[in-house]
């Protein structure tokens, strides 16, 4: 196995690790539902991805974020994230990145919904 796929193997087991181990310690699940004007959709994607690299390289409590966007109407993303804790989910909103990300896409959100939830079963792939 070479050592490219034996650190993806290694993160795989972390992450499902800490998933774990943040849903029994009160694991927030997020998701948002966002509209994009279309002719800033680049300019958003790249302030997004940004956003998230920053949020999951440097805050403990942020477990994963995903983002994807709709096929037919490419303008409409959605946002699946989880958090070790509701102290973990706040944190992250009031970091110096998240503002920024806030700060600089706030004219290009067309409406958002974010969506409260309640984690029923969080199965992360077992580690090797």
């Amino acid at each position: 196995m070479g050592k490219r796929l034996l650190g993806v193997v290694a993160l795989a087991g972390l992450l499902a690790g800490q998933a774990l181990a943040a849903e029994e310690n009160g694991l927030v699940v997020r998701i948002a539902q966002l509209e994009i004007d279309p002719a800033q959709v680049a300019a958003y994607q790249a302030a997004v991805k940004e956003e998230i690299t920053e949020s999951t390289r440097t805050e403990p409590g942020v477990i994963s974020i995903y983002a994807v966007a709709e096929v037919d109407r490419p303008n409409r993303f959605h946002f699946f994230e989880i958090y070790a804790s509701d102290s973990a989910y706040r944190s992250h909103i009031e970091s110096p990145h998240f503002k920024k990300y806030a700060a600089t896409t706030k004219s290009m959100i067309v409406s958002k919904r974010l969506i409260e939830t309640a984690s029923i079963e969080l199965s992360p792939r077992p580690g090797p």
